[in-house]
């Protein structure tokens, strides 16, 4: 089961998109898919009705795709969570979660434009696998159960504006993180049941049909199940929490490609995830 919010900015709705291609709305199921949705069951109350025949067929040909979450509750990043990226920034792989956070307003959608903010000079894009989490959790003892509040995953751009988050950093990484829209996010929130093995998926992105990242959450420093268990240690993880799970190698601070600039286009998919496809505006 796929969800996604679609419409204009601002005035999106929800749908489900079955295993077959069919479109439902949500209407009667929930205004929205946002925390409260994820909180009250949402996923098996949309499952429910759509196994009952209470859902109606929908069309969403030519309609804008929103963020599939709205307003996220936080957007938990895990920083440096593949080898490789460590060593093109200069750093060894970490023994510990880098934690550190974007703002829920960053969320936009797959296809919305990525504004150059005002100063930057090192625009640079990060395509990562997100985490969706379906309930309250704290003190999570075993990967199990930190399987068990997987609400679903996504394919999220993790852009990030690095003069911003390293040279005026103050020693932490949210400023260069949480300009307008840094968060390009869908198309759809996949349950894990349509992902399957959430560590054997292909991340990819490009630039100007160039490649640039191509990896495999494989090779995650931190696996899913740790990263959820070992943040419910520090921190309590609430319904429609979003963790973004780290980039691999091929970005713009390695040194090896220029940064974006007005004009350029980003691609990115995940296997199973869709894919995101951006356009650079001043």
């Amino acid at each position: 089961m796929r969800l996604m919010r679609v419409g204009a900015r601002g005035a999106e709705r929800p749908v489900l998109l079955d295993g077959e291609g069919t479109t439902w709305s949500l209407d009667g199921v929930t205004a929205d898919i946002d925390p409260a949705f994820f909180a009250t069951d949402g996923i098996a109350r949309a499952r429910a009705a759509l196994d009952a025949g209470q859902l109606t067929p929908t069309i969403i040909d030519g309609e804008r795709i929103g963020p599939p979450i709205s307003r996220p509750a936080s957007i938990i990043c895990i920083g440096m969570n593949y080898a490789a990226h460590a060593a093109e920034s200069g750093a060894l792989p970490p023994e510990n979660l880098v934690i550190f956070f974007k703002k829920a307003n960053t969320a936009v959608g797959p296809t919305d434009p990525i504004v150059v903010p005002r100063g930057s000079d090192r625009l640079d894009w990060e395509v990562e696998l997100a985490i969706v989490i379906g309930a309250e959790d704290r003190h999570l003892a075993t990967d199990e159960e930190a399987l068990a509040t997987v609400a679903g995953y996504a394919l999220v751009n993790d852009l990030s504006e690095r003069t911003f988050q390293i040279d005026i950093s103050g020693g932490q990484w949210s400023k260069g993180k949480c300009a307008a829209d840094f968060a390009p996010f869908g198309p759809w929130i996949a349950t894990p049941d349509e992902v399957g093995d959430v560590q054997a998926l292909r991340l990819q992105s490009w630039v100007n049909g160039e490649p640039r990242q191509d990896s495999s959450t494989a090779d995650m420093v931190f696996p899913v199940a740790q990263i959820i268990r070992e943040l419910s240690q520090v921190m309590v993880l609430e319904a429609g929490d979003v963790i973004l799970t780290g980039t691999p190698e091929g970005v713009a601070l390695s040194g090896r490609f220029p940064y974006l600039s007005p004009g350029d286009k980003v691609r990115m998919t995940i296997d199973g995830l869709g894919e995101i496809a951006q356009r650079v505006v001043a």
